[in-house]
């Protein structure tokens, strides 16, 4: 990632070239144009953070002078002034990072559950609850793909999808291991179980993503199994999809017909697919899967939700947050925007 100084050379250097123009020819002007306009933006917003840091020093002078009625203006424009200058650093460090291609993108969610039999199906149940009011509170439209309940009422393992824009670039780093600490509803010694659930988010793929041939697909069709057992369909309208050259399986049970149960797995094995050319691709070029702050890998733990100390805890971040049925209630955008932020600090470093 270049650094502000690399930034500030490249631009001086486009501005030297389109002042003359020697011997370019017209795609050439147009393409030096089109970045000279880009980093234009972030050397306006670069001045505006130095002048706004000028600003915030002057007033720290001031305060430590004698002038009564100076020292006033200074206390008074201070705060405001550092707030601008909080939200401006903010601004240039989204400038620097390289353009995630797939942010925008909608997402597909696999929430499975993990080690603590009945209790695990439960919490992974909650997860689903918790992301579909965040999903609701962001006016984004979900959409059930594949479930298989348990006894327990909870889910085993559930496939949602989520459209919206920019759902991708909110919910990328909530992949990983979910773990809960609490006393389960079966409980009767009142003693905490600990239990886990898994959490994969992948970017939607559309076919212009990922390119599949109709030779490649084994499509299999089954009868559907309805939650409680009475709703089973008579017909086999869900259908089961594996992708021979690579192994990936993808199903869906919960449209009405064959035809959209077809749709839907094909939506999911598309984005399964796509998110494997991007780990392999980032691997090749020596890129950490996914972010700075954890791989992203679904064998990673991530998060626990302590019940019993009403706190919820990121573990790659080492950060808490109190207030646990808030939380399950869809409320995580701060965590979701602390998440980015560190990740884009740790991706940034040094180069403000």
């Amino acid at each position: 990632m270049p650094s502000l100084i690399d930034i500030e050379k490249e631009y001086l250097q486009l501005t030297e070239k389109l002042s003359s123009l020697n011997g370019l020819s017209h795609a050439e002007i147009a393409t030096i144009s089109s970045r000279h306009s880009e980093l234009q933006k972030i050397m306006d917003i670069k001045h505006r953070v130095d002048d706004l840091r000028n600003t915030v020093q002057e007033n720290q002078n001031i305060l430590q002078e004698e002038d009564n009625e100076l020292k006033i203006l200074a206390l008074d424009e201070l705060p405001k002034t550092q707030e601008e200058l909080t939200l401006a650093e903010k601004e240039l460090r989204h400038s620097l990072l390289p353009k995630d291609e797939y942010a925008d993108k909608n997402v597909v969610i696999e929430i499975r559950a993990g080690a603590g039999g009945d209790e695990a199906s439960l919490f992974a149940s909650d997860l689903l609850k918790m992301y579909m009011r965040f999903a609701e509170a962001q006016n984004w439209k979900t959409h059930l793909v594949d479930e298989n309940h348990n006894e327990a009422g909870g889910f085993k393992e559930i496939i949602f999808e989520m459209v919206g824009k920019g759902a991708y670039g909110a919910l990328q780093f909530e992949s990983g291991v979910h773990r809960v600490q609490r006393i389960p509803v079966t409980e009767k010694m009142g003693r905490i179980h600990t239990s886990t659930a898994t959490v994969v988010v992948l970017p939607k793929a559309e076919q212009v993503d990922v390119e599949i041939r109709p030779e490649d697909l084994r499509v299999e069709t089954y009868r559907a199994g309805g939650h409680g057992g009475q709703n089973v369909q008579k017909t086999s309208s869900a259908v089961r999809i594996t992708h021979i050259p690579t192994g990936t399986v993808a199903q869906s049970q919960n449209e009405r017909g064959q035809a959209q149960n077809k749709e839907s797995a094909m939506e999911v094995l598309r984005s399964r697919i796509l998110a494997k050319q991007i780990e392999d691709q980032q691997n090749k070029e020596g890129v950490a899967r996914r972010t700075q702050i954890g791989t992203g890998d679904r064998s990673e733990k991530i998060r626990t939700y302590n019940f019993p100390q009403d706190r919820l805890t990121d573990h790659r971040i080492k950060e808490s947050w109190h207030g646990l049925n808030q939380i399950m209630d869809g409320n995580i955008i701060d965590i979701i925007d602390t998440i980015r932020d560190a990740n884009e600090n740790k991706a940034l470093g040094e180069s403000l």
